[in-house]
């Protein structure tokens, strides 16, 4: 029987993103869209069931969050992480953007230093400006093909003014599932000079079979404050529904966050991002097993794929999440030339590496959040353009 996942849906013309936005995005609108973090799989029967039958009702007004969906989110973070969460913790929100924003301006004065690790999701890098803080960049390392971090470099950076790190574990773009070893060491330093760190963990349950996420907040014990981003977006392919969850242990800091997300008057309360967040976590986990089954074959495609026929192109091993990190970097292009050599030579629609910081630089990353038919298509038009063109940068 043909896999679920290999099953081609057309999303153009719903007003998605991914595909509607290509001439915007591209100046095109045929390329392959392998851009923005959502999939091209059918979200869980389950869910579909749920909004299915919440939309069945003909009155859509204001909503309160049951006590089941918190106790939903409490089983799957205790099943999936060993991570035992009290009801009291979870903030409710309209979206991780909006917890990043909403934290940042609850746990630093204005003015105060933000620390980010890029290349990163650049909400990291726009967050501190935007909330009138300082960012701070503490780059990743590229180690023997891993990126690792920079723990000296790290707290160099740590000043008076400097009391927040904000984490990606696992991380977007790089793909990198940090170890417990690793978390421990960046809790030490934190710890040591007082720092709070936001975790952003919407993509750990995206996981590839040889590694294992943890949760930071299931290490630190106490000794420094933690909060946890987590949403079932990534992993259910449910973004555009929105709500999204904080974990804050610390009484303080919740009430803090609370009162920020008051000032900004934002609403969490979509009654069908309600009904699919709960049976997401409720009833999710046989189809995210066969997902990530699905993007583990895929992923030891391209690793493959790659290797034998792009030898320009270097994979950086991906640990979690559907996101490629790929270094472009013997093409010996610039970005504007990198990115207009796959938009308009090869016909793809990916996201440039620069957008995730300067570290970013000749490297693009690549979605394979799609149907395995589609990704070998992308795969073979980067194989065809590199026969075609021994020095692409006659094309320009």
């Amino acid at each position: 029987m043909p896999n679920s996942f290999d099953h081609i849906i057309e999303r153009p013309g719903t007003s998605c993103l991914k595909y509607d936005a290509r001439k915007r995005t591209f100046g095109k609108a045929d390329v392959i869209p392998m851009w923005v973090a959502d999939m091209d799989f059918a979200v869980p029967d389950a869910v579909q069931r749920a909004v299915a039958e919440r939309a069945s009702h003909p009155i859509y007004g204001y909503s309160i969050f049951p006590e089941s969906l918190y106790q939903a989110l409490i089983n799957w973070l205790s099943a999936r992480h060993g991570w035992r969460v009290e009801r009291e913790w979870i903030v409710l929100s309209p979206g991780v953007n909006p917890s990043l924003h909403a934290s940042i301006i609850a746990m630093t004065d204005e003015g105060a230093s933000v620390i980010v690790q890029p290349p990163i999701y650049p909400p990291f890098l726009s967050a501190p400006a935007a909330t009138g803080r300082k960012l701070i960049t503490n780059p990743l390392m590229l180690v023997n093909g891993t990126y690792r971090f920079d723990l000296e470099h790290f707290e160099k950076c740590i000043d008076e003014g400097v009391r927040l790190l904000l984490l990606c574990s696992p991380h977007n773009p790089v793909g990198r599932v940090w170890r417990e070893d690793e978390l421990r060491a960046l809790i030490a330093i934190c710890a040591r000079h007082n720092v709070t760190i936001i975790s952003d963990e919407i993509h750990s349950d995206l996981i590839y079979p040889e590694y294992k996420h943890t949760p930071l907040a299931l290490l630190s014990h106490g000794a420094i404050n933690v909060i946890t981003a987590i949403a079932p977006s990534k992993t259910f392919n449910i973004p555009g529904l929105g709500l999204s969850a904080l974990i804050v242990p610390n009484k303080c800091d919740r009430d803090a966050i609370i009162r920020a997300f008051g000032t900004l008057h934002v609403s969490a309360n979509n009654p069908f991002g309600m009904v699919a967040f709960e049976a997401a976590y409720r009833e999710g986990a046989p189809w995210l097993g066969e997902l990530l089954a699905y993007l583990a074959d895929t992923r030891d495609f391209v690793r493959t794929f790659i290797k034998a026929h792009l030898p320009r192109i270097t994979l950086i091993e991906p640990e979690g999440t559907y996101l490629l990190w790929l270094d472009c970097r013997a093409m010996g292009l610039t970005d504007s030339q990198l990115n207009n050599y796959f938009i308009n030579t090869v016909g793809l629609g990916l996201s440039p590496g620069v957008l995730f910081g300067e570290q970013g630089s000749g490297f693009m990353r690549m979605n394979i959040g799609a149907p395995r038919s589609l990704v070998v298509r992308a795969l073979e038009q980067i194989a065809l353009a590199e026969q075609l063109s021994c020095n692409p940068r006659k094309i320009y």
